[in-house]
């Protein structure tokens, strides 16, 4: 093994460990802001943010380990991912539709949000 490739592989090795703990972190963040969400469209934001970085871990694993599986799995988690968000979407816009009393009022309440400048 020569001194590129033996320095290729540390800096791999650290760039994985990296983005695992930045990983991490967005992981808290958006559980807190999914927990925290004043309305239902944001808690649906935040669920797609926790498949993309459920991607980023299961890549970076697979990085990590050199199966790469993962990387398969992280893209069919992908398509998963987009089809729930098309589906929560169409919740969304059903119960608007519908005239649901909740959803009026959190439409309402972002109207008035928007309007105070927050």
């Amino acid at each position: 093994m020569t001194s590129l490739e033996a320095f290729s592989s540390a800096f791999l090795d650290v760039a994985v460990r990296i983005s695992l703990a930045i990983l991490t972190i967005s992981f808290i963040i958006i559980v807190v802001r999914t927990v925290k969400g004043p309305s239902l469209p944001d808690r649906v934001v935040a669920l797609d943010m926790l498949v993309a970085v459920g991607i980023g871990f299961i890549s970076a694993i697979g990085i990590l380990t050199g199966y790469y599986l993962y990387i398969d799995i992280a893209i069919t988690l992908g398509l998963v991912g987009f089809l729930a968000t098309v589906a929560f979407a169409r919740f969304v816009l059903n119960r608007g539709r519908a005239g649901d009393k909740t959803i009026m009022a959190e439409v309402e309440e972002s109207i008035k949000r928007r309007k105070a400048g927050q």
